[in-house]
């Protein structure tokens, strides 16, 4: 049985159409959230009202919200400055992006038409979509890329962001990724490392990644490499307790190099191993491209 919260929790998933709203709202109402489809922005306020005034027995919730114009957005606003000012509700954005090309592969294998373009081509409809979010996606306490992401995969992640509940912890992951295959696009913070000595000129360490540890020491061992994690650790000790104060409840810290198998691996592999030493933060560390050139 789910415990009953002091303060409900609203989830607003919004973000690009095919980018995976519907399994992002099938995992939520898996784990006991109640659900709503397509809500208009202007009825916020009222679903906002009767949440409260369930006294505790509604305390999670999450709506889908879909773009249908630019007064989406004014409505959009003016309820959650509603909530901020009348309700007790502690609400969050999700938003789920995918790139253009992959957008446009899922709409050829569903065979269905951009809602923003339903007469042309759905790399149109794409654009002014992603035109008209970018300010949604601003305001967003989350973002997902869900571009390499299999159904299974997005729900993994879905259930492992909201399982926890606690609007006391913050949850950091650490990402590893090679410039060469581009920047994640849910990352809040990107370092770049590519100016550290480069293990893939030494023949005995090319084949290794960062998590070997005769890579890790190799990178490890220079003057350089310490002086950037000091400075680097001092940032995020700052950074980190702002964010949570400000009501992020996940971080996503990007550490990229040329190919995302040595350096890039190795920090990140550090940054788990220092960060989230408190009770309050936990730690994730995954590797987007590591394996891509195993062979």
């Amino acid at each position: 049985m789910d415990t009953i919260t002091t303060q409900p929790r609203l989830v607003i998933i919004t973000g690009m159409s095919g980018a995976g709203k519907t399994i992002a709202v099938q995992s939520l109402e898996d784990l006991g959230f109640f659900c709503v489809d397509n809500l208009p922005p202007v009825l916020i306020p009222k679903f906002a009202d009767l949440i409260d005034q369930s006294q505790g027995r509604i305390a999670k919730v999450a709506l889908v919200i879909d773009l249908r114009g630019r007064e989406f957005f004014t409505a959009l606003s003016e309820s959650l400055n509603h909530i901020r000012e009348h309700n007790t509700i502690h609400y969050e954005i999700l938003f789920l992006d995918a790139t253009d090309s992959v957008l446009v592969q899922r709409y050829k294998e569903s065979r269905r038409r951009h809602p923003l373009a339903p007469d042309g081509l759905p790399l149109d409809g794409i654009h002014l979509e992603r035109k008209l979010l970018e300010d949604l996606k601003g305001w967003a306490n989350q973002v997902i890329d869900t571009s390499s992401l299999k159904p299974a995969a997005l729900k993994e992640k879905i259930v492992s962001r909201f399982t926890n509940l606690s609007q006391n912890h913050i949850s950091i992951n650490v990402t590893s990724f090679g410039f060469k295959y581009g920047v994640p696009i849910d990352a809040d913070l990107i370092f770049d490392v590519r100016f550290l000595p480069n293990p893939h000129y030494v023949d005995t360490l090319r084949p290794k990644t960062g998590a070997d540890p005769e890579v890790y020491d190799y990178v490890m061992k220079w003057p350089e490499t310490q002086t950037f994690l000091a400075k680097l650790m001092d940032l995020l000790q700052f950074l980190i307790p702002m964010y949570h104060k400000e009501g992020k409840s996940q971080i996503v810290i990007g550490i990229g190099c040329t190919g995302g198998k040595h350096r890039s691996v190795a920090l990140a592999e550090y940054l788990g191993r220092r960060l989230g030493s408190s009770e309050t933060e936990s730690v994730r560390v995954s590797h987007r491209d590591s394996e891509r050139d195993r062979h």
